[in-house]
């Protein structure tokens, strides 16, 4: 990711302040003819296993993707809050264009397939618990029933990634002056990108 020093963040750091609200990601991974794989799944992150944490995640074994998973190198994508930019928008006038100010994160490694029912629920389970978390009236795993899930659990490919390479990049426009920094954090008060903006002044 083309990342000027100006726009580069603490990698770890940044994700976890975007998630869980990004934890609905963009897996690719290197496929046949030098194309890769791209899948849309939802995933957790662990960042206490090893130095840069660990993604885990499944996908239908229906899904083409699934062949090229194991040893090849793979990234995830994921996508912080984000926001058009007016040239209205900032203090000054004459010289700003449009853009987007945005927060990503990738990260890279290789897949590991998760064999056996045990493996594969309870990947099922932290991914339900997270996303359930905060709802007044959460769904648990046991009432799908062990007999549907051994039956679902058959139907998945279940794998980790241990992070090799995190990156981060925030573009905010740091490169801006003060009052145009000032000027974005009043265009974009009330929306995701808010504190974002606030945290360069």
């Amino acid at each position: 990711m083309y990342t000027p020093a100006y726009f580069s963040v603490p990698a770890k750091e940044t994700l976890l302040e975007i998630l869980p609200e990004a934890s609905f990601a963009t897996l690719l991974t290197a496929g046949a003819n030098g194309l890769p794989e791209v899948t849309h799944l939802p995933v957790s992150y662990d960042p206490g296993r090893g130095d840069l944490g660990t993604i885990t995640a499944h996908m239908a074994k229906a899904n083409p993707h699934g062949e090229y998973l194991e040893g090849n190198p793979s990234m995830v994508i994921f996508h912080g809050p984000h926001a058009y930019i007016s040239p209205r928008d900032y203090e000054s006038t004459g010289h700003n264009v449009p853009t987007w100010n945005y927060v990503a994160v990738h990260a890279r490694g290789r897949a590991v397939l998760l064999e056996g029912y045990e493996q594969k629920r309870a990947l099922l389970e932290r991914l339900s618990l997270e996303n359930e978390q905060g709802r007044s009236d959460p769904w648990s795993m046991g009432e799908a029933g062990e007999k549907r899930l051994e039956a679902m659990s058959r139907a998945i490919i279940a794998f980790e990634i241990p992070v090799t390479d995190l990156q981060a990049k925030a573009k905010l426009g740091q490169n801006k002056s003060l009052e145009d920094k000032e000027a974005l954090v009043d265009a974009l008060k009330g929306s995701d990108m808010e504190r974002w903006q606030k945290s360069i002044l």
